[in-house]
């Protein structure tokens, strides 16, 4: 003769109400909002995959090219921003409060472009530029102005040197600010623009 089970403890029915209230702890109802715009966009996928099935070969290939396209929009949107703060970082004035001498700037110059120390020969030669143009009164005191405004101004008032002295302006700040090396050559470039502003009346 078999012996009946002995009861269930807890029994069925306060097995179900423990389960119930342990269900509805927050704990499990919890879900990243990450996780959650993940989920969201496996559904939307999914669906797409689902009505792409049922779709033409052409409305699958135009709606791939308009994807691919608005992809490309976005990166060359968020890569211009990115350019565009890069650019507002790298630059700054080209002559401080305590100014040297055109002279002293034009010397330090040559001896950094006989040393081969090109980027400090250009840095020196711009700053040269813009100090010997400040002697000479044909560019405002401003301590804090940037290679451009000193550029622009200088454009104005050699208009034959406005494209020497704004490729000079590029090559200031790209040296400085944004750490491109340089060559000889246009270091030297801008020590010859140095002479011929000098010379210009």
């Amino acid at each position: 003769m078999l012996l009946p089970p002995p009861p269930l403890q807890p029994s069925g029915e306060e097995g179900r109400r423990l389960l119930r209230q342990e269900l509805l702890h927050p704990e499990y109802h919890r879900q990243h909002l990450w996780e959650r715009f993940l989920d969201w966009l496996w559904r939307q996928f999914a669906g797409g995959v689902g009505a792409a099935a049922d779709a033409s070969w052409v409305t699958t290939v135009v709606t791939m090219l308009v994807v691919a396209l608005l992809a490309i929009g976005l990166a060359w949107l968020v890569s211009g921003i990115r350019r565009d703060r890069r650019g507002r970082a790298r630059t700054g004035p080209v002559l401080s409060e305590h100014r040297e001498a055109a002279a002293e700037l034009r010397r330090r110059a040559e001896t950094a472009l006989h040393e081969g120390r090109h980027d400090a020969a250009l840095v020196d030669a711009f700053r040269a530029v813009a100090a010997r143009q400040v002697e000479r009164g044909r560019l405002d005191d401003q301590p804090g102005a940037t290679a451009h405004e000193v550029a622009a101004r200088l454009a104005t008032t050699y208009p034959g040197q406005g494209d020497q002295v704004g490729r000079a302006a590029n090559l200031f700040d790209a040296t400085l600010y944004g750490h491109h090396g340089v060559s000889g050559t246009d270091a030297a470039d801008v020590l010859a623009l140095d002479d011929t502003l000098a010379g210009g009346r």
